[in-house]
């Protein structure tokens, strides 16, 4: 695994983002581990949130893409500290813009904020966590609306490798439905791997119990492959 993966995984726990105990998600489906993007709440964090993201871009995409999108809310900051990122640790300079729920009516009106696609550009939508899709499905035919762009890839925080509306993962379903490309920093595979029984801050927080926890919870929603 990447040095720059295992950093990550530190970072979320350390930023109370990643947490292990009983939690319900919004779907109703009792879960032993909780990824909540909310709780980074200060700008060194943010700032250190956009370096992974956009390493991941540099890394797996390189300079093959236009424009990065995300989806309001949470997408907002998200591609906006990737976006500053990539400029100023990778020197590649993409255009960044985003969308209101509503469409504005008076100044200069519209639903998009930012860079303006032009056809033919490759976009990169940027996500904290897909579980269902949602916020990607309706994005593309929002951006497709503007012009006649590719949707290259969808980059998340965490690929939670559950299933979405089918057997398959969300992620997996996204790629064969729009032919896009699914981009996490890191998995949950990744993460179990990385923390099983290890000591961070000199306390272990993924032990045996958690382990089988979420090995049960795969077994019963995990997402085949």
């Amino acid at each position: 695994m990447q040095a720059y993966k295992t950093k990550f995984i530190e970072f979320m726990v350390a930023s109370g983002v990643l947490t292990f105990g009983d939690f319900t998600t919004k779907s109703g489906r009792k879960t032993p581990f909780f990824i909540n993007t909310g709780n980074y709440n200060t700008g060194l964090q943010m700032a250190r949130l956009g370096i992974f993201y956009a390493q991941t871009l540099h890394e797996t995409l390189g300079s093959g893409f236009d424009c990065l999108f995300g989806p309001a809310y949470k997408g907002i900051p998200l591609v906006t500290v990737a976006g500053a990122a990539l400029a100023t640790e990778f020197n590649t300079n993409v255009g960044i813009c985003f969308n209101r729920k509503e469409a504005k009516d008076h100044g200069e009106g519209g639903s998009l904020i930012g860079y303006q696609p032009r056809d033919g550009e490759r976009i990169v939508i940027v996500e904290d966590v897909t579980t269902a899709g949602t916020s990607v499905r309706e994005s593309i035919p929002f951006l497709k609306s503007i012009a006649e762009v590719e949707i290259t890839a969808l980059i998340v925080s965490v690929d939670r490798q559950e299933r979405g509306q089918g057997s398959k993962s969300a992620l997996a379903e996204l790629q064969e439905e729009f032919g896009l490309q699914p981009i996490p920093i890191v998995t949950l595979d990744e993460i179990v791997a990385y923390l099983h029984n290890r000591e961070i801050d000199g306390q272990v927080i993924l032990d045996d119990s958690i382990k089988a926890a979420i090995d049960a919870y795969r077994a019963e929603y995990g997402a085949k492959s």
